[in-house]
């Protein structure tokens, strides 16, 4: 059943065209060098680096993900989001961390393995396991984007989720394998114009919307069942829908996802091009900021949605019970029906009604009356609204057609700015710190740039594969934030803050920590999302210190080299104090700004994001409170933070250790 008309239609090819010539125009460009086609020759200006990062973390599952459970908690979904969504790291890569990884001119977060470990055998292990880790990681979120984008596009169109991903990911893969890193930041700017028109748009219509509905809250909870659904404090426990038992007890989930996001702010997040592409150091805090800053933009559209979506399911069902009525007669009907095969069926029944038995398809009819294909496309297996559809479902029937066509090309300009970035990094990875470092050391240009178009279709392929073995887009995003990412996020923390710290700790804490994550899945697999983090960095932790010691410790002139050019914090006494005394008083003064700022950088952060939503569902009270709080920490970083950025050519360092 297709749900477009010839204007929707058109817009769409003429998006994926203007794609293709955006690719076919810089494919020259990014093919002169691998620096050209990772790093875009450090040319790029921070606006666009920064523009870039907030379209490429726009991504269209994360949106439905998170519009899921703003639309089962209302703004409190956002403290479940901190687990990723919130992007916390952010705050982190605009104080240190993407300062830190600027100052190693490097190209890749393997690449600055060596240059942290040397180029001993552990300094070697220590790139090659960090680019699988990359690799693996990346391929964990491609299928999560992959796994949205077919649940995504299949209410539009005749086809299956996979059938509507593996079209849609052919074309991502083609546009972002010919045009490297130039074209993941001019897509991306492009792709900006698009997404920031839609959120206003899809903001708008919601505002109008809640000014006609009388009492919100009453609304909110009788069809979500939350009694609280206005409000934005944090509470011990809140009552999930079926299949989301997992997240009832929000603050200690809360909080293990706020530690998460903080180890991995403080450790790795700043190994991103953009921060290795940047001009100087300057940029890295500026172009952080305005990507920060973007991402405001994004909460009110995400909220927006989730008003739509409880009108528009009250409008459906008024009476929730016909839910697990359906989905009860469809799996008495379907034999062996499970949980992964619900969405294909759905689908099957929706767009193929012949192909069933009449006593089905009527059925369903009379349990779901008019409109019962498009019912059908909310119902999940547990007989309860699938919070992941609201997104496409409000598009679909809160959106005249004509307009719905451009919202289309809005959610999946999100996914592409999402995969063009997550694939880029990942083959930088795989051609700089793998193929050219240890298979073809000698490689030519033209042999590396073709290395890397066959590990993307290797590692998309991968991806499609692994995304159809998940049963929904949160239980692949869980394990990627909270099982891999505890595995990760120990070793990659240590290695800025402990001078004894070593390339084979670091390798064997890494390789230890992806093995039990992926066991964990096999062994443990109803682990929640925080015992699962608890368990895989516990061990983790454990294999890193252990073979830290048990292994000799970095080579003194890289680590000397490392400190005074890198200039981190923590465990380095020995080398702070070589130090001429006017350089060690710098960097006091730079370390104690940098760490003063993080509650403000945080209270900043988390407050803008819930200032909108507030104003939005009309709760003023919270709002001017929240306000408050935003102005004391805009504030603090006025002060500790933006006045003491370095100026664009700064040469305070350039000393010796004596």
């Amino acid at each position: 059943m297709l749900l477009l008309n010839k204007i929707d239609l058109i817009m769409i090819l003429s998006y994926f065209m203007i794609l293709i010539i955006i690719a076919l125009y810089f494919k020259k460009k990014a093919s002169r060098s691998l620096e050209d086609y990772f790093l875009a020759g450090n040319k790029l200006p921070w606006w666009a680096m920064g523009i870039s990062g907030m379209s490429s973390y726009v991504d269209m599952a994360g949106t439905m993900l998170i519009v899921s459970f703003l639309y089962m908690l209302g703004p409190r979904g956002l403290y479940i989001e901190f687990r990723g969504g919130a992007v916390l790291v952010l705050s982190f890569m605009l104080l240190w961390s993407g300062k830190w990884h600027y100052r190693s001119k490097c190209m890749t977060g393997a690449e600055w393995m060596e240059y942290r470990f040397g180029n001993t055998w552990g300094g070697q292990f220590a790139r090659i396991i960090s680019s699988f880790a990359v690799i693996i990681t990346t391929i964990g979120m491609l299928a999560y984007l992959i796994k949205a984008l077919g649940i995504f596009v299949a209410m539009f169109f005749p086809f299956t989720p996979a059938m509507c991903s593996l079209i849609i990911i052919c074309i991502a893969t083609l546009y972002t394998l010919i045009s490297g890193f130039y074209g993941v930041v001019y897509t991306d700017l492009f792709q900006s114009i698009i997404v920031i028109s839609a959120i206003i748009l899809i903001s708008t219509i919601a505002i109008f919307k809640i000014s006609s509905i009388s009492n919100l809250a009453t609304l909110a909870e009788k069809v979500t069942g939350n009694s609280e659904w206005l409000s934005s404090s944090l509470k011990w426990h809140v009552t999930m829908p079926k299949g989301y038992e997992a997240y009832d007890d929000l603050m200690i989930l809360a909080f293990f996802y706020f530690i998460r996001n903080m180890l991995i702010g403080i450790s790795s997040a700043g190994a991103d091009p953009k921060y290795f592409g940047a001009r100087n150091e300057r940029e890295c805090g500026t172009l952080s900021f305005l990507w920060t800053s973007l991402m405001m933009f994004r909460w009110p559209m995400m909220m927006g949605f989730a008003v739509l979506g409880i009108v528009l399911v009250n409008n459906f069902f008024p009476n929730p019970v016909v839910l697990s009525q359906t989905a009860d007669f469809i799996k008495l009907h379907v034999h062996n029906l499970s949980r992964d095969g619900w969405p294909d069926i759905i689908s099957s029944i929706k767009n193929y009604p012949n192909s069933f038995p009449p006593e089905l398809i009527n059925g369903i009819k009379h349990l779901l009356h008019d409109n019962w294909q498009s019912k059908l496309n909310l119902l999940s297996y547990n007989g309860t609204i699938n919070p992941e559809k609201i997104v496409p479902a409000v598009i679909l029937f809160n959106i005249p057609a004509g307009v719905r066509g451009f919202l289309l090309v809005a959610f999946v300009a999100a996914a592409f700015s999402s995969f063009n970035s997550n694939v880029n990094t990942a083959t930088g990875y795989f051609t700089r710190d793998i193929y050219q470092r240890y298979l073809r050391v000698r490689a030519h240009n033209k042999e590396l740039i073709l290395a890397s178009y066959v590990f993307i279709v290797c590692m998309v392929s991968i991806s499609y594969i692994l995304a159809y073995n998940f049963q929904s887009i949160t239980q692949i995003w869980g394990w990627i934030i909270m099982g891999l990412g505890g595995g990760l996020a120990i070793p990659a923390m240590l290695k800025f803050y402990w001078w004894r710290y070593n390339g084979s700790g670091f390798a064997i804490g890494t390789l230890v920590g992806i093995i039990t994550a992926i066991a964990q899945t096999k062994i443990f697999p109803g682990l929640s999302d925080w015992q699962q983090f608890l368990l895989v960095s516990s061990v983790s932790l454990i294999a890193t210190v252990i073979g830290t010691f048990l292994t000799s410790p970095t080579e003194e002139t890289t680590l000397n080299n490392f400190y005074l050019n890198t200039r981190p914090f923590g465990f380095w006494k020995p080398y702070k104090d070589k130090l001429d005394p006017n350089i060690r008083k710098t960097m006091e003064r730079e370390h104690r700004n940098d760490l003063i700022s993080v509650p403000f950088t945080l209270g900043w952060q988390i407050s803008l994001f819930l200032l909108p939503m507030q104003l939005m569902i009309q709760a003023y009270k919270q709002f001017y409170i929240t306000l408050t709080l935003f102005i004391i920490c805009i504030s603090g970083m006025y002060w500790f933070w933006y006045r003491n950025l370095p100026p664009k050519e700064n040469k305070a360092f350039n000393n010796k250790i004596i």
